[in-house]
């Protein structure tokens, strides 16, 4: 049982990568992709109900999740025409998620990606898009993402530069621990 998270986590890395090989928005798209949605609520639940919590798990989380996300940007930017301003937003959190990277490098010697609410939130939002698409105006949804993950990369980067030791889940910038 305590393999279980990270088989989902694995799993979940492998599925997002398959999306690419799919047409956007068909049937086995969306299968996959509640799939993949599925496996990222279940594995930090179940690591979490069977103790079976682990370093390496919080990692591969964390890479499946990256994955997932990407993919999913990849697959809405060959879809969708993004403005320019946009454009340069995304490069500015890019930016900030690089700097936030390097700075958990220089001081802790790994890469980490913590599990905030505004990171959780992100992700959701991100994940939501395609559900959203034929709904909702996709520059809301643009300028929507753009702000959440503007200050979950802020407030991630924040609790790199002030916090002396790594926590990987940090829920926000206010219940970080000050060391």
């Amino acid at each position: 049982m305590k393999y279980i998270p990270n088989l989902l986590s694995m799993l979940r890395i492998m599925l997002s990568l398959f999306l690419f090989a799919l047409p956007p928005f068909g049937p086995l798209f969306w299968a996959i992709y509640v799939v993949c949605g599925a496996t990222d609520m279940l594995d930090g639940y179940i690591a979490r109900r069977t103790c079976s919590s682990s370093k390496l798990g919080t990692m591969l989380d964390s890479i499946a999740d990256m994955v997932l996300m990407s993919v999913i940007i990849v697959v809405i930017l060959t879809t969708q025409p993004i403005a320019v301003e946009i454009w340069i937003w995304m490069a500015g959190i890019t930016f900030v998620r690089i700097a936030s990277l390097w700075v958990v490098y220089r001081k802790h010697r790994t890469f980490a990606v913590l599990h905030t609410y505004a990171n959780k939130a992100t992700g959701g939002l991100l994940f939501c898009i395609p559900f959203l698409y034929p709904f909702v105006d996709f520059r809301i949804m643009e300028w929507t993402i753009c702000i959440v993950a503007s200050l979950a990369a802020i407030e991630e980067l924040t609790v790199h530069l002030t916090s002396s030791t790594l926590q990987r889940d940090a829920k926000s910038l206010f219940a970080a621990r000050r060391d």
